[in-house]
């Protein structure tokens, strides 16, 4: 599993220099506009909470690699409500019809946010305990990257409003950063894991692909972060054509 793992961290450097997280970093722009992006995460956000609820976890199990597995989703299975406290606190959580909030949650902005939950449902249905600690490694990966950006804005939003972010701030990156599916010396026994040639071949395919499609996530909420103000999210888009500075 080694070899896996230097390509999940191989991947990620190359992933921490999207487009998006430039932008996230730019604080030229105001924060909430570095975060107008938000409301496009909500299928990935909200469909993840599932698949670590009914696809990821089995239980009861008697196979060690299966437990990391389902300590790991007791974890992350319910970030989403922090999410939807932090589209509240945002003031993003706006007043629509139900219809129009589907729309939005099936348009082409939020394509590719879906298609990350299709693609890792498409590899951990029926996988085994190895394919599916992969998968979540890649996600662990991934998500570092997103929060340590998000963090950062957070905090000068929490200096700016009084308000704590919980989903985006410092809370939940500690928690992705830590919780390491809760069992000790985890980490080297995921390293440990011996994996035959096929096996590896295919564990790479899986990184090679995962880190695809978060990446084309990325494109996707840069590009709703670029043609919508942070106070009209569900705007027709339009180019925004100067940063827009902190008020």
């Amino acid at each position: 599993m080694e070899k896996v793992l230097a390509l999940i961290e191989e991947k990620k450097q190359k992933f921490a220099e999207s487009g998006l997280f430039e932008f996230m970093r730019d604080q030229s722009i105001d924060p909430r506009q570095r975060l107008a992006f938000a409301p496009c995460i909500a299928p990935f956000t909200m469909g993840f909470g599932e698949l670590n609820e009914y696809l990821f976890r089995e239980e009861p199990t008697n196979d060690p690699l299966q437990a990391i597995v389902n300590n790991h989703t007791y974890e992350d299975d319910h970030h989403w409500w922090w999410f939807l406290e932090d589209l509240e606190t945002l003031a993003i959580d706006k007043s629509m019809k139900f219809s129009e909030s589907l729309k939005f949650v099936w348009s082409e902005e939020t394509k590719a946010s879906r298609w990350v939950i299709h693609q890792i449902f498409r590899y951990a249905f029926g996988a085994s305990p190895t394919t599916k600690l992969v998968i979540l490694e890649v996600i662990e990966a991934t998500g570092d990257v997103f929060l340590s950006m998000s963090a950062l804005i957070a905090e000068e939003l929490r200096t700016i409003t009084k308000k704590e972010f919980v989903y985006f701030g410092y809370s939940h990156l500690a928690v992705e950063t830590g919780h390491t599916t809760g069992t000790a010396g985890v980490e080297q026994l995921i390293k440990d894991i011996q994996l035959t040639e096929e096996t590896r071949q295919e564990a790479f395919k899986i990184v090679e692909d995962l880190f695809e499609v978060f990446t084309q996530f990325t494109d996707e909420l840069l590009v709703h972060a670029k043609t919508h103000s942070f106070d009209q999210p569900f705007a027709e888009p339009r180019e925004i054509l100067q940063p827009l500075k902190v008020a």
